[in-house]
């Protein structure tokens, strides 16, 4: 069918194309395209039953195919079944055949345990008396065995017994010749002993008035040094009576000081100069410093800091600023309680501060002849808290001009922890001086170790001496000795027999000397 319907799509194609090429024939093509119509008309019939057959010879197709697949089925079920009936039967002959083989295994283990049983009944009975017989006979051994230690034992007490009796006569006669010994050594001891009193006295007695002559050396010295002591403290005495002249002759300075205001600065000069006298000493400050090589301006004071290694000091600037003015107008407008008054005032007092902070920026803060800062003194806590007070003034002059404002607390504070650096920097300089000590301490330990040494070498060689002595104190004993046994001997066996001994013991005091 598909391939008719693609038959008359081609007849149309080319019958259009044909129409295309002779398109000035229409009414040739008008009639060629009413006899397609009609001839499509004529097999629309045909194609249906083409269609129809073709559905029903396709239906028969699958039918057939469904029959053969559900053959095929079942023939796979049956053999499946068949293969299962297979296995089954193995498996039963296979569980049959095992029981036979474990019913197998039962019996000959039965019939194994009952020969080994056997075997191992006459083994034991035969072990059994075979240690029977072996006791028997180690009986009779150990007795036997008992009766030689009984009679072995027997002859070693009568040998101890006798060797006992040997070793006390030889203890007794030892003994008898250590007393001797000890009584010569005493004697000997004795007389070293009063030797050693006699010498150590002699040397007590030097050392006695060498004590006494240094003693008496040393009195004359301390009694010197407290007559000038006690004339030092006298000096200073009238010395602090000259200070009391001059500390009212400075009072009455202090008063001209305080009747104008141009002086008032001096006055906070005065008790700038007082604090840093109380806090420091001569030597960590200075007056009247010339900071700036080229210049011939001067600050009040300056705090000498160190510099690098062994480089000149650094100075600190201080300069004490008091605006009496601006501050009494600031004093009498809050006692006015005018708001607008005191802002006046205190806004002219804080121009007065910010210029005075230029000048001593400008003057004295020259690193590295100085720091990179300086400070300005108020000399009054007021003051110094109405600048406090002013909203951003102390850390904008700071900022800008490198000043630091402080009052007579706060430049106290501030000295004292300067003062405290100072004492850190001494205390370093110090130990520097501690480890050289120790380091000649160490040197002089090391040479005392040495002589220590030195003392024990001479006193090993004083004990070889002794050694030697005590050998040649055993010698001289064993003279004696034979020179007894010669006296206490009668006949000419006697003396020929101790000679021989001597002989022999001469041997051995020869051995002794080559051993040492």
């Amino acid at each position: 069918m598909l391939v008719l319907i693609f038959v008359v799509l081609a007849i149309c194609a080319t019958i259009l194309l044909a129409a295309g090429a002779t398109f000035l024939q229409q009414r040739s093509i008008a009639s060629r395209l009413a006899q397609m119509e009609s001839a499509l008309k004529a097999l629309e019939p045909a194609l249906r039953a083409e269609s129809k057959a073709g559905r029903d010879e396709l239906r028969e197709i699958l039918a057939g195919h469904n029959q053969a697949l559900e053959g095929r089925l079942a023939a796979f079920s049956q053999a499946q079944s068949e293969a299962q009936r297979l296995i089954e039967e193995r498996l039963t002959g296979f569980a049959n055949s095992q029981a036979e083989q474990m019913a197998a295994l039962r019996r000959e283990a039965v019939e194994g345990r009952t020969a080994q049983e056997n075997a191992l009944k006459e083994r034991t009975d035969a072990f059994a008396e075979t240690q029977t017989k072996r006791l028997g006979e180690t009986n009779a051994a150990m007795t036997a065995l008992a009766e030689r230690l009984e009679k072995a034992q027997g002859e070693s007490r009568q040998a101890l017994k006798e060797a006992l009796e040997a070793v006390t006569a030889q203890i007794k006669a030892m003994t008898e010749s250590n007393e001797k010994r000890h009584d010569a050594i005493r004697e000997a001891l004795t007389q070293s002993l009063e030797a050693v009193r006699k010498d150590n006295e002699t040397k007590l007695e030097a050392m006695r008035a060498t004590v006494e002559e240094k003693l008496q050396g040393t009195l004359e010295q301390r009694l010197g040094e407290s007559f000038k002591l006690v004339s030092e403290r006298l000096e200073q005495v009238h010395k602090g009576l000259g200070e009391m002249q001059l500390l009212a002759t400075g009072v009455g300075d202090l008063k001209r000081v305080l009747t104008n205001v141009k002086s008032r600065g001096g006055w906070g000069e005065v008790q700038l100069g007082i604090l840093l006298e109380d806090m420091l000493l001569t030597d960590q400050y200075a007056q009247n410093v010339r900071i700036k090589p080229d210049s011939g301006e001067m600050v009040e004071f300056a705090v000498r800091l160190p510099g690098k290694g062994e480089g000149p000091p650094v100075f600190l600037p201080i300069d004490a600023k008091f605006p009496q003015e601006d501050y009494d107008r600031l004093l009498t407008a809050q006692e006015a309680g005018g708001a607008e008054e005191v802002e006046k005032a205190a806004a002219a007092l804080e121009r007065a501060i910010r210029a005075e902070a230029k000048r001593i920026s400008e003057k004295y803060v020259c690193p590295p002849h100085s720091t990179d800062f300086a400070i300005m003194y108020l000399p009054t806590e007021g003051l110094f808290a109405e600048v406090i007070r002013r909203p951003g003034l102390c850390s904008d002059i700071q900022t800008k001009h490198r000043v630091m404002m402080t009052g007579p607390t706060t430049l106290a504070a501030l000295l004292s922890s300067l003062q405290m650096g100072f004492r850190t920097l001494a205390i370093e300089k110090r130990s520097s001086e501690v480890w050289q000590v120790l380091s000649a301490a160490k040197t002089e330990f090391r040479k005392y170790g040495e002589v220590w040494d030195k003392i024990g070498r001479q006193l090993d060689s004083a004990k070889k001496t002794v050694d030697e002595a005590g050998r040649r104190t055993r010698a001289v004993e064993r003279k004696l000795r034979d020179v007894e046994t010669l006296e206490a001997a009668t006949s000419v066996d006697d003396v020929l027999g101790l000679s021989a001994s001597a002989a022999f013991e001469a041997d051995d005091e020869g051995l002794d000397e080559a051993e040492a």
